[in-house]
C-alpha cells in the first residue's frame, strides 16, 4: 500500500501532466468562443450598469442574454440573478414546457435529489408537477450504470412531451454524459417523436467539452451561475438557453406570463456576470485538473473512484467511495480546514432542504454554496461516497487532498 505523504500528490501531478496540457489547449478553444461572442455583442463598460425596480430596458442584461446564447449556440437565453439555484432554473423550464396530461420521461435513471419534490416522487401538497397532472416515468440505467440505449429506442410515447437528460451523475454512481451521448439521445428521441422537447440539466457540465448540448440538438437546457458558467465570481443566479419560444416559456414561470424575459432587476451585478463568463473556461479546467488529482491519489490508495484517473471528464464532479461514515466526515473536515472561508468550522451531518438524507458538506467558499469553488459533500448513507466539485486552481485541491488522505488513510 502506498505511503501517505505529500509526495503521492506530487507524483500524481507528474503522471497527469499530459492530461493537464490537453486541458489547457481546450481552455484556449473555449475561451476563443467566449471572446468571439464578447466581440460580436460589442460588450463595453456601459453594460455593467444595472436597472432597478422592474428591470425594464436593462441593456446589460439583454446583452448578457444574447452573449450566453452565442456562447452556447442557442437561439436565446435568459440569465437571471433571480434564479436561486440550478434546481430553480430547471423547475422553471419544466413548468414552462409541461402541461396537464403531458408525460415527463427521465432518460438517465433517477434525477438529482432536489428534483424529486419538483417532479412529485417525494413530498406532496406544494405544487409539484404531479400535483398539476403531469405524469412521470424514468428509464433505469443498465447494471453497469450506462444509458439503456435499447429501451430508449422505443421509450417515447405520444404524450411524452419532455425528455429530461441529466448530464451530471449527481449523487449516483454512474458516468456522467458526454456531448456525444447527449447527441445520440436527442437523435433517438426525435426519431420517435420530433415534438418531444429534449431538455438537458446542464449543471456542472458547461465548458467541460468544446461543445454544449444546444449545439447538438437539445431544445432547452438550464444551469446555475454558482457552478461552471459563473467563473467562481457570480454571486447568485441561473440561466436557461435554447429554442427562443421555450426560453420565453421558462422565463414566464420565473416572472409571470406577459412579463417573461423583459423583467428582472440586476442589482448592479452585471459586471460580475460578464466577468464570470469570461473566467469560466479557465476555472472549469482547473476544477477538472483537481478532479484528476483526486481520482489518481484515491485510486492508488485503494478507494473506488468515478470517473477513473485517466478518463476524460464529463463534469466537474469526482466521486470516491470511502466505505464508512467516519471516513466521509473526516474527508470533508480536511477539505473544510483547507478552504479560504470558514476553515475553523467543523462539518457535521445535517438535513438539507430538498435532500432525502442528511448531508455532510465542506464548502469554505467565497460564494455560499458555490460548487465552482472547491467543495466536497456526500449523503450519510451506504456506501458513504464523497462527491468533490469545483476548484478555482488545482493547487488548492492538491493541498487539501494531502490533508484528506492523511485523515482517512488507505482503504
Amino acid at each position: 500500500m502506498e505511503m501517505i505523504t505529500p509526495q503521492l500528490v506530487s507524483e500524481a501531478e507528474a503522471e497527469l501532466l499530459q492530461i493537464f496540457v490537453g486541458l489547457d489547449v481546450q481552455v484556449k478553444e473555449n475561451l476563443g468562443r467566449v471572446l468571439e461572442a464578447f466581440r460580436a455583442e460589442r460588450v463595453g463598460v456601459h453594460h455593467f450598469a444595472g436597472v432597478s425596480g422592474y428591470g425594464h430596458d436593462d441593456l446589460g442584461r439583454e446583452t448578457l442574454d444574447r452573449l450566453y446564447a452565442r456562447v452556447f449556440g442557442a437561439e436565446a437565453a435568459a440569465v437571471r440573478i433571480q434564479f436561486v439555484s440550478g434546481t430553480h432554473a430547471i423547475a422553471a423550464a419544466l413548468y414552462g414546457v409541461l402541461r396537464p396530461g403531458d408525460e415527463l420521461l427521465a432518460i438517465a435513471g433517477a434525477p438529482y435529489d432536489t428534483l424529486e419534490e419538483v417532479i412529485g416522487t417525494r413530498g406532496e401538497g406544494q405544487g409539484s408537477l404531479k400535483d398539476f397532472g403531469v405524469s412521470y416515468r424514468e428509464l433505469a440505467l443498465t447494471e453497469s450504470g450506462e444509458i439503456d440505449w435499447q429501451a430508449l429506442a422505443t421509450a417515447i410515447r405520444p404524450n411524452t412531451r419532455l425528455a429530461l437528460i441529466q448530464r451530471s451523475c449527481g449523487y449516483s454512481w454512474r458516468r456522467s454524459l458526454s456531448i456525444d451521448d447527449i447527441a445520440r439521445i436527442v437523435d433517438l428521441v426525435k426519431s420517435q417523436n420530433p415534438d418531444t422537447v429534449c431538455f438537458v440539466d446542464n449543471c456542472y457540465g458547461e465548458f467541460i467539452e468544446t461543445r454544449e448540448p444546444t449545439m447538438v440538438g437539445a431544445d432547452l437546457m438550464a444551469g446555475s451561475l454558482i457552478k461552471n458558467p459563473g467563473g467562481t465570481i457570480a454571486p447568485a443566479g441561473g440561466y436557461v438557453a435554447g429554442r427562443a419560444d421555450l426560453v420565453e416559456a421558462a422565463a414566464c414561470r420565473l416572472t409571470a406570463p406577459g412579463i417573461g424575459s423583459s423583467g428582472g432587476a440586476t442589482f448592479d451585478q452585471n459586471r460580475l456576470l460578464f466577468q464570470g463568463l469570461f473566467l469560466a473556461p479557465q476555472m472549469v479546467a482547473e476544477a477538472m485538473k483537481g478532479s484528476h488529482l483526486i481520482a489518481w491519489v484515491c485510486d492508488r490508495l485503494g478507494y473506488p473512484v468515478q470517473p477513473d484517473p485517466w478518463e476524460p471528464r464529463r463534469d466537474v464532479i469526482q466521486a470516491v467511495r470511502l466505505g464508512s461514515a467516519e471516513k466521509l466526515i473526516a474527508f470533508c473536515r480536511a477539505i473544510q480546514q483547507h478552504s479560504p472561508i470558514g476553515a475553523y468550522l467543523d462539518p457535521v451531518p445535517a438535513p438539507m432542504p430538498g435532500y432525502e438524507s442528511d448531508l455532510v458538506m465542506a464548502g469554505g467558499t467565497f460564494i455560499d454554496g458555490s460548487t465552482s469553488e472547491f467543495s466536497a459533500d456526500g449523503p450519510l448513507r451506504e456506501p458513504y461516497t464523497v462527491f468533490c466539485q469545483g476548484g478555482s486552481h488545482h493547487a488548492q485541491v492538491a493541498i487539501a487532498l494531502e490533508a484528506a488522505i492523511a485523515a482517512i488513510g488507505p482503504a
